[in-house]
Protein backbone atom coordinates (compact mmCIF):
# COMPACT_ATOMS: atom_id res chain seq x y z
CA UNK A 1 0.00 0.00 0.00
CA UNK A 2 1.27 3.45 -0.86
CA UNK A 3 2.15 5.80 1.94
CA UNK A 4 0.17 8.94 2.78
CA UNK A 5 1.61 12.42 3.27
CA UNK A 6 0.28 15.51 5.00
CA UNK A 7 1.89 18.89 4.35
CA UNK A 8 0.93 21.84 6.54
CA UNK A 9 1.19 25.32 5.07
CA UNK A 10 2.55 27.72 7.74
CA UNK A 11 3.68 31.33 7.97
CA UNK A 12 5.28 31.37 11.43
CA UNK A 13 7.75 29.40 13.52
CA UNK A 14 5.00 28.75 16.07
CA UNK A 15 2.84 27.11 13.42
CA UNK A 16 5.81 25.14 12.09
CA UNK A 17 6.48 23.72 15.55
CA UNK A 18 2.80 22.83 15.94
CA UNK A 19 3.01 21.02 12.61
CA UNK A 20 5.95 18.91 13.74
CA UNK A 21 4.46 18.12 17.15
CA UNK A 22 1.16 17.18 15.51
CA UNK A 23 2.85 14.69 13.21
CA UNK A 24 2.83 16.50 9.86
CA UNK A 25 5.17 14.90 7.35
CA UNK A 26 6.52 18.23 6.15
CA UNK A 27 5.66 21.92 5.95
CA UNK A 28 5.41 24.50 3.23
CA UNK A 29 6.78 27.74 4.66
CA UNK A 30 5.46 31.01 3.31
CA UNK A 31 4.49 34.55 4.28
CA UNK A 32 1.28 36.53 3.75
CA UNK A 33 -1.32 33.82 3.50
CA UNK A 34 -3.81 36.66 3.04
CA UNK A 35 -2.21 37.03 -0.42
CA UNK A 36 -2.28 33.24 -0.95
CA UNK A 37 1.37 33.18 0.09
CA UNK A 38 4.66 34.77 -0.93
CA UNK A 39 8.28 33.85 -0.26
CA UNK A 40 9.07 34.24 3.46
CA UNK A 41 11.99 36.29 4.77
CA UNK A 42 15.44 34.84 5.30
CA UNK A 43 15.22 35.17 9.09
CA UNK A 44 12.06 33.01 9.27
CA UNK A 45 13.49 30.46 6.85
CA UNK A 46 16.70 30.14 8.84
CA UNK A 47 14.93 29.89 12.20
CA UNK A 48 12.51 27.26 10.90
CA UNK A 49 15.24 25.14 9.35
CA UNK A 50 17.16 25.22 12.62
CA UNK A 51 14.12 24.35 14.74
CA UNK A 52 12.50 21.53 12.75
CA UNK A 53 13.54 17.97 12.01
CA UNK A 54 10.79 17.34 9.42
CA UNK A 55 11.36 18.49 5.82
CA UNK A 56 10.81 22.19 5.12
CA UNK A 57 9.63 23.24 1.67
CA UNK A 58 9.69 26.96 0.90
CA UNK A 59 7.27 28.85 -1.33
CA UNK A 60 8.97 30.72 -4.18
CA UNK A 61 6.64 33.55 -5.13
CA UNK A 62 7.95 37.13 -5.20
CA UNK A 63 4.55 38.83 -4.94
CA UNK A 64 0.83 38.28 -4.76
CA UNK A 65 -1.40 38.46 -7.81
CA UNK A 66 -0.95 36.51 -11.02
CA UNK A 67 1.82 34.06 -11.89
CA UNK A 68 3.14 35.85 -14.98
CA UNK A 69 6.52 37.27 -14.03
CA UNK A 70 8.74 39.93 -15.53
CA UNK A 71 12.41 39.25 -16.26
CA UNK A 72 13.33 41.03 -13.03
CA UNK A 73 10.84 39.02 -10.99
CA UNK A 74 12.01 35.76 -12.54
CA UNK A 75 15.60 36.62 -11.69
CA UNK A 76 14.48 37.25 -8.11
CA UNK A 77 12.87 33.81 -8.07
CA UNK A 78 16.08 32.21 -9.30
CA UNK A 79 18.00 33.95 -6.51
CA UNK A 80 15.43 32.80 -3.95
CA UNK A 81 15.68 29.19 -5.11
CA UNK A 82 19.46 29.30 -4.90
CA UNK A 83 19.47 30.82 -1.43
CA UNK A 84 16.87 28.37 -0.10
CA UNK A 85 18.89 25.47 -1.47
CA UNK A 86 22.08 26.72 0.16
CA UNK A 87 20.22 27.26 3.44
CA UNK A 88 19.34 23.56 3.55
CA UNK A 89 15.63 23.39 2.68
CA UNK A 90 14.28 20.05 1.48
CA UNK A 91 12.17 21.51 -1.30
CA UNK A 92 10.43 24.44 -2.93
CA UNK A 93 6.95 25.16 -4.27
CA UNK A 94 6.78 27.31 -7.38
CA UNK A 95 5.08 27.83 -10.73
CA UNK A 96 5.24 30.20 -13.70
CA UNK A 97 2.50 30.87 -16.25
CA UNK A 98 2.46 32.46 -19.69
CA UNK A 99 0.38 35.60 -20.37
CA UNK A 100 -2.43 33.39 -21.72
CA UNK A 101 -2.43 31.46 -18.39
CA UNK A 102 -0.89 28.28 -19.82
CA UNK A 103 2.03 26.71 -17.96
CA UNK A 104 5.36 28.33 -18.82
CA UNK A 105 7.24 25.05 -19.26
CA UNK A 106 10.63 26.56 -20.10
CA UNK A 107 10.93 28.94 -17.17
CA UNK A 108 9.33 26.53 -14.71
CA UNK A 109 11.72 23.78 -15.79
CA UNK A 110 14.66 26.18 -15.37
CA UNK A 111 13.63 26.69 -11.74
CA UNK A 112 13.18 22.95 -11.25
CA UNK A 113 16.66 22.24 -12.56
CA UNK A 114 18.16 25.03 -10.45
CA UNK A 115 16.45 23.62 -7.35
CA UNK A 116 17.94 20.13 -7.59
CA UNK A 117 18.59 18.09 -5.51
CA UNK A 118 15.64 19.63 -3.64
CA UNK A 119 12.14 18.32 -4.30
CA UNK A 120 9.86 20.60 -6.31
CA UNK A 121 6.10 21.11 -6.11
CA UNK A 122 4.30 22.98 -8.88
CA UNK A 123 1.81 24.99 -6.85
CA UNK A 124 -1.75 26.20 -7.46
CA UNK A 125 -0.78 28.48 -10.31
CA UNK A 126 -1.91 25.29 -12.08
CA UNK A 127 -5.51 26.00 -11.08
CA UNK A 128 -5.45 29.26 -13.07
CA UNK A 129 -4.84 27.46 -16.36
CA UNK A 130 -7.65 27.18 -18.97
CA UNK A 131 -7.43 23.39 -19.49
CA UNK A 132 -6.29 21.32 -16.52
CA UNK A 133 -5.70 18.16 -18.53
CA UNK A 134 -3.39 19.98 -20.94
CA UNK A 135 -1.76 21.83 -18.05
CA UNK A 136 -1.00 18.56 -16.25
CA UNK A 137 0.99 17.33 -19.23
CA UNK A 138 2.86 20.64 -19.27
CA UNK A 139 3.66 20.40 -15.55
CA UNK A 140 5.01 16.90 -16.09
CA UNK A 141 7.32 18.35 -18.76
CA UNK A 142 8.75 20.77 -16.17
CA UNK A 143 10.02 17.66 -14.31
CA UNK A 144 8.48 18.77 -11.02
CA UNK A 145 7.97 16.00 -8.48
CA UNK A 146 4.53 17.00 -7.25
CA UNK A 147 1.51 19.01 -8.34
CA UNK A 148 -0.61 20.88 -5.79
CA UNK A 149 -4.17 21.48 -6.96
CA UNK A 150 -7.74 22.10 -5.86
CA UNK A 151 -8.96 20.80 -9.20
CA UNK A 152 -9.40 24.34 -10.49
CA UNK A 153 -12.11 24.96 -7.89
CA UNK A 154 -12.25 27.31 -4.88
CA UNK A 155 -11.62 24.34 -2.57
CA UNK A 156 -10.67 20.66 -2.73
CA UNK A 157 -14.16 19.39 -1.90
CA UNK A 158 -15.74 21.28 -4.79
CA UNK A 159 -12.91 20.19 -7.07
CA UNK A 160 -12.81 16.56 -5.94
CA UNK A 161 -14.14 15.07 -9.18
CA UNK A 162 -11.56 16.94 -11.25
CA UNK A 163 -8.77 16.01 -8.84
CA UNK A 164 -9.71 12.35 -9.23
CA UNK A 165 -9.45 12.73 -12.99
CA UNK A 166 -6.01 14.31 -12.63
CA UNK A 167 -4.88 11.44 -10.40
CA UNK A 168 -5.94 8.94 -13.06
CA UNK A 169 -4.32 10.94 -15.87
CA UNK A 170 -1.06 11.40 -13.98
CA UNK A 171 -0.61 7.74 -13.07
CA UNK A 172 2.90 7.31 -11.71
CA UNK A 173 4.37 10.23 -13.65
CA UNK A 174 3.88 12.88 -10.98
CA UNK A 175 2.50 12.99 -7.45
CA UNK A 176 -0.86 14.77 -7.12
CA UNK A 177 -1.40 16.63 -3.83
CA UNK A 178 -4.86 17.99 -3.02
CA UNK A 179 -4.85 21.40 -1.39
CA UNK A 180 -6.86 24.59 -1.19
CA UNK A 181 -9.62 25.31 1.30
CA UNK A 182 -9.01 22.00 3.08
CA UNK A 183 -11.24 21.48 6.13
CA UNK A 184 -11.02 18.72 8.72
CA UNK A 185 -14.77 18.19 8.45
CA UNK A 186 -14.57 17.28 4.76
CA UNK A 187 -11.14 15.66 4.65
CA UNK A 188 -12.44 12.09 4.67
CA UNK A 189 -14.81 12.81 1.80
CA UNK A 190 -12.02 14.42 -0.22
CA UNK A 191 -9.83 11.37 0.34
CA UNK A 192 -12.58 8.99 -0.70
CA UNK A 193 -13.60 10.92 -3.80
CA UNK A 194 -10.16 11.81 -5.18
CA UNK A 195 -7.89 8.86 -4.46
CA UNK A 196 -5.04 11.21 -3.50
CA UNK A 197 -2.46 10.11 -0.98
CA UNK A 198 -1.03 13.56 -0.36
CA UNK A 199 -2.91 16.48 1.19
CA UNK A 200 -1.98 20.08 1.89
CA UNK A 201 -3.68 22.62 4.10
CA UNK A 202 -3.21 25.42 6.61
CA UNK A 203 -5.91 24.33 9.12
CA UNK A 204 -6.03 27.86 10.51
CA UNK A 205 -8.65 28.76 13.09
CA UNK A 206 -9.81 32.17 14.19
CA UNK A 207 -8.81 33.17 17.71
CA UNK A 208 -12.36 32.78 18.98
CA UNK A 209 -12.35 29.15 17.80
CA UNK A 210 -9.06 28.51 19.62
CA UNK A 211 -10.42 29.84 22.90
CA UNK A 212 -7.60 32.37 23.23
CA UNK A 213 -8.14 35.64 25.03
CA UNK A 214 -6.34 38.95 25.00
CA UNK A 215 -4.86 40.52 28.13
CA UNK A 216 -8.06 42.46 28.84
CA UNK A 217 -10.16 39.31 28.79
CA UNK A 218 -11.62 39.73 25.32
CA UNK A 219 -11.11 37.31 22.45
CA UNK A 220 -8.57 38.53 19.90
CA UNK A 221 -10.95 38.54 16.94
CA UNK A 222 -9.30 38.57 13.53
CA UNK A 223 -6.23 36.60 14.54
CA UNK A 224 -5.66 33.11 13.18
CA UNK A 225 -3.85 30.19 14.74
CA UNK A 226 -2.97 26.55 14.09
CA UNK A 227 -3.76 23.97 16.74
CA UNK A 228 -1.46 21.01 17.22
CA UNK A 229 -4.56 18.91 17.92
CA UNK A 230 -5.98 19.75 14.49
CA UNK A 231 -2.76 18.68 12.80
CA UNK A 232 -2.78 15.44 14.77
CA UNK A 233 -6.41 14.81 13.81
CA UNK A 234 -5.68 15.41 10.12
CA UNK A 235 -2.69 13.07 10.18
CA UNK A 236 -4.67 10.37 12.00
CA UNK A 237 -7.50 10.61 9.48
CA UNK A 238 -5.13 10.47 6.53
CA UNK A 239 -3.34 7.41 7.84
CA UNK A 240 -6.31 5.53 9.26
CA UNK A 241 -6.79 1.99 7.94
CA UNK A 242 -10.48 2.72 7.32
CA UNK A 243 -9.68 5.69 5.07
CA UNK A 244 -7.02 3.69 3.28
CA UNK A 245 -9.40 0.77 2.64
CA UNK A 246 -12.10 3.05 1.32
CA UNK A 247 -9.66 4.63 -1.13
CA UNK A 248 -8.28 1.28 -2.23
CA UNK A 249 -11.79 -0.08 -2.76
CA UNK A 250 -12.42 2.57 -5.39
CA UNK A 251 -9.55 1.28 -7.49
CA UNK A 252 -8.23 4.79 -8.05
CA UNK A 253 -4.53 4.93 -8.84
Amino acid sequence: MKTFLFELCVESLKAALAAERGGADRIELCARLDLSGITPGERLITATLQALSIPVHVLIRPRGGNFVYSAEEFDQMRQQVQWVKEAGAAGVAMGVLLPDSRVDVDRSRELVELARPMKVTFHRAFDETPDLGVALEAVIKTRADCLLTSGGAPNVLTGATQIAQLVRQAGDRIQIMAGGGLKLASMAEVLQRTGVRCMHGSLTRRAEECGRESVNGHTAVGKADILEADVRAAVKLLRSPIAAREIAAQGVR
